[in-house]
């Protein structure tokens, strides 16, 4: 009677263990293997049995360890009562309990398993990038770096935590390097003929940036390409600045060298009027001899690309008035683009307006000679009329031929003014005095030469 009392429990316990299964409890027919363990009380339970070896499915943790203290021993690691402490290996993270025990319904007290710990995925990197050891695990190492021509600042390496977040913080690639630029080569001109400069052409220096190439900005320092350039060394110097700001500099230096003739030495009683210089390649030099001389040789000598002056050194010597001439204009041609001529006439030695004339001419022999200007004096009436060129005399027939030419009246006291031309360009009736002569001179019948020379020897004559 007792053994069929017995085998209706054994039914009745089989069909409520049988109607109360769900998955992760272990007992399954196709024997599932989960580190998930769920917990469902039941009211009715018979007496436990420790003597059951596997009362619970054997717990299986991935990616960790569950040690389990049975009351039956080291044998029984799932028997009823079994408790067992779980832990995850690094890089995971317990989810659930971390101690669950087998308990009367077969099943374990909590749910737990381990999940991997990932960090989240590292963003963009702006001008560089980032490799990584292990992707986004724990312990992945990710590197940074920059693109070529900007420095990274901040953390270069950055270390998955296993509280999930990266380690340090997000670096930034500057560009701090200057930009490459490269100017012309230094350069040497000659002067161009005639002038003491030289026109210089280059081409503008090139420039990049080290990062991305681009160049904000350039400046230059000095004259631009196809300035002319004096004599001497003339730096020039380009700076170019990129996005950043970030500076660089390149120079180069403009050389003008004027190819130079030796000095020409003045001639004696006369002087020099050069172009540019005077001395340098292209410069044209003129021979001026002073009142009374004569040039003779060379009026002008240049100055060649050999270093050299043309022609020879002219002189300046005394003046040669051929006064034995046949006529009035043979006469006056001599003196054509040489000298200025004051003619003075008068009836008679003893006019009182010759003489004093004759009396400022004597004092300002000086000022006449600078001026280049010869007094030619006719005195007396025909047949007894006399003319003279300093201490030359002139003859009746040229005398006449003067006073006719010029319009000179015989009866009273004339002066008349006549430039290198042989233009009539002022007159008098009175004595002019040396000042008033002088004055008139400077005006209006000097040369730019003839005005230089005078500034020169303003003092020669006092």
């Amino acid at each position: 009677m007792l053994q069929k009392g017995s085998l209706v429990f054994l039914l009745l316990w089989s069909k409520m263990v049988t109607s109360t299964w769900y998955e992760g409890s272990g007992y399954s027919a196709a024997e599932r293997q989960t580190d998930e363990v769920y917990l469902k009380e039941t009211s009715s339970v018979p007496a436990p049995d420790h003597q059951v070896p596997q009362w619970c499915h054997p717990l299986v943790i991935y990616n960790g360890e569950a040690i389990c203290y049975s009351p039956r021993g080291g044998n029984y690691r799932s028997s009823l009562g079994t408790r067992c402490g779980i832990s995850c290996k690094r890089g995971y993270r317990l989810i659930g309990q971390r101690s669950v025990q087998c308990l009367l319904n077969r099943h374990w007290s909590g749910i737990t398993y381990c999940r991997q710990i990932r960090c989240h995925t590292l963003p963009a990197f702006q001008h560089g990038s980032y490799q990584c050891s292990s992707g986004v695990k724990v312990d992945s190492h990710c590197d940074y770096s920059c693109q070529l021509g900007y420095h990274l600042e901040g953390d270069r390496s950055r270390v998955c935590m296993e509280d999930g977040r990266w380690s340090g913080s997000v670096p930034i690639c500057v560009d701090i390097e200057p930009p490459h630029i490269r100017c012309p080569d230094s350069r040497e001109r000659i002067a161009e003929p005639g002038k003491l400069t030289a026109t210089v052409y280059w081409d503008p220096p090139r420039a990049k940036d080290s990062a991305d190439g681009i160049i904000k900005k350039m400046t230059r320092r000095g004259p631009e390409p196809g300035s002319e350039f004096s004599e001497g060394e003339h730096l020039i110097r380009y700076t170019v600045y990129d996005q950043a700001y970030n500076r660089a500099t390149c120079k180069f230096l403009v050389r003008v060298r004027v190819s130079r003739c030796p000095t020409l030495k003045v001639p004696e009683h006369g002087y020099l009027s050069c172009t540019s210089a005077g001395d340098n390649y292209g410069a044209v030099c003129e021979y001026h001899c002073d009142g009374g001389y004569e040039l003779q040789g060379a009026t002008t000598r240049v100055c060649q690309s050999s270093r050299q002056w043309s022609g020879s050194q002219p002189r300046c010597t005394s003046m040669q008035i051929n006064t034995d001439v046949n006529s009035a204009s043979r006469l006056l041609d001599q003196f054509y683009e040489k000298h200025r001529l004051l003619i003075v006439s008068a009836p008679d030695p003893s006019d009182r307006y010759y003489k004093m004339q004759n009396a400022m001419l004597q004092q300002a022999t000086c000022g006449l000679e600078l001026r280049h200007v010869t007094v030619i004096e006719l005195v007396g009436l025909p047949p007894h009329d006399t003319g003279r060129i300093r201490e030359l005399q002139l003859s009746e027939k040229i005398v006449e031929e003067l006073r006719q030419f010029l319009h000179i009246s015989r009866s009273r006291f004339n002066a008349v003014l006549i430039d290198k031309y042989g233009t009539d360009r002022d007159r008098y009736i009175q004595p002019v005095t040396p000042d008033e002569l002088f004055s008139f001179v400077d005006t209006y019948l000097l040369s730019a030469q003839e005005q230089l020379r005078r500034e020169q020897n303003r003092d020669v004559c006092e």
